[in-house]
């Protein structure tokens, strides 16, 4: 893989924030490949710089002026996005030359940028981190039309991929049933890295005085359901008369002042917080820290079938998850989660306190998770599916 040339493509994150690009991405490095960053820049400030080089890899970044609500916004969203992503591919192919197109969804139009490399023997990575139809169907009212313009990029996509990557089981039975190629499609699961994600020391200041903590990490987007666990908050409080638990909600995204807004108005601002989106030591330490962890996302079509980065942190540091039963999050966390049933938030909070006030069984269920986490799902089994998918186009490509 010396001197292959790859571009990844993002559109709904910047790199380095995008944490399963920037695995791939240095995972590819790290066989000699050169590799390039196509990104929207941040927000707050952050990764605001049109490029820069971070741990050898070229990151190229565009402003972003909308962000997509509605089927209107999204749209100037995504052909901005199209605009911008072919310019700066076009700038690359010129400047340095590019072997593969790597594309991260969502969402799934970044095809079309690809395209007019393809005519020149290229080769196009689609890289489906979500299932853009079942997402948009949670973001918005359903909408026949809608996702039937969604189904079409995917197919595209499909169509137009020597490579399609997949992050679980649930995905690839549906990519193989809505025109993926059999042949092409691998599984790379996300997963943590060991080598980044070490060991440190709790922090009993993250606590804010009390007892426990229960976190949230990742981001704060409608389909995410972080809502749920405001309300959750507000039952284990204001009915359950709890006053000895903080919640910290770490992440950034388009639901974050609404958040804020509600646990205001909920009264709970005093026993949560937002400390906004996080990396490295300050990050590691509230995982470190926290008693129990939280995966509020709804159990919806989208949820159902999606694999969240998240829930693997959280087992690395052997921590008990209490989540919605949600089939991906089952076949993630195993016996390691505490799973609710239905779409109950009062059932949410009490789930969280029967894990806090049962010290043996989060210890139990954080030795399973650390245990599972390390066997199953850290980063370099993942890293080798990865390795091993790009080997077998290469072996295919008269370019390589």
């Amino acid at each position: 893989m010396m001197g292959l040339r790859v571009v990844f493509l993002i559109e709904n994150m910047s790199f380095p924030k995008d944490p399963r690009v920037r695995q791939e991405a240095a995972a590819l490095r790290r066989q000699g490949a050169e590799v390039s960053v196509i990104c929207p820049k941040g927000t707050r400030g952050v990764d605001s710089s049109s490029f820069e080089t971070i741990d050898g890899i070229k990151v190229y970044r565009y402003s972003q002026p909308w962000q997509g609500t509605g089927a209107t916004s999204y749209f100037l969203e995504y052909l901005w996005a199209i605009v911008c992503t072919f310019g700066l591919l076009l700038r690359v192919f010129l400047r340095d030359g590019l072997d593969v197109i790597h594309a991260a969804n969502p969402p799934d139009v970044l095809c079309l940028t690809a395209l007019p490399f393809l005519l020149f023997g290229r080769k196009f990575v689609f890289d489906q981190h979500d299932l853009c139809p079942e997402l948009v169907n949670s973001r918005m009212a359903k909408s026949t039309l809608v996702r039937a313009i969604f189904l079409f990029f995917e197919r595209i996509s499909y169509k137009l991929a020597a490579l399609v990557i997949v992050t679980n089981q649930s995905a690839c039975e549906v990519a193989s049933t809505r025109g993926a190629d059999a042949k092409k499609l691998r599984v790379v699961r996300n997963g943590p890295d060991l080598d980044v994600f070490v060991d440190v020391h709790a922090v009993p200041e993250l606590k804010n005085g009390l007892r426990y903590l229960a976190l949230y990490v990742g981001t704060l987007a409608p389909q995410d359901g972080v809502e749920r666990i405001l309300k959750a908050a507000s039952h284990i409080v204001y009915q359950r008369g709890r006053k000895d638990v903080t919640f910290a909600i770490v992440g950034d995204g388009d639901s974050l002042e609404s958040l804020e807004a509600m646990a205001l108005g909920l009264g709970l601002d005093h026993l949560v917080s937002f400390p906004g989106w996080l990396d490295g030591p300050d990050y590691l330490s509230y995982l470190a820290t926290a008693d129990v962890c939280l995966a509020p996302e709804p159990p919806d079509e989208f949820n159902h079938k999606s694999s969240f980065i998240k829930l693997t942190e959280y087992m690395c540091y052997g921590k008990a998850t209490v989540s919605f039963d949600l089939l991906e999050s089952r076949r993630t966390l195993g016996p390691a989660g505490v799973f609710v049933e239905r779409d109950d938030t009062n059932a949410f909070g009490d789930a969280i306190l029967d894990l806090l006030d049962d010290p043996d069984l989060r210890r139990d269920l954080g030795e399973i998770a650390r245990k599972r986490l390390r066997t199953d799902f850290q980063w370099e089994l993942s890293r080798k599916a990865l390795i091993d998918a790009y080997e077998a186009i290469l072996k295919k490509s008269r370019l390589f």
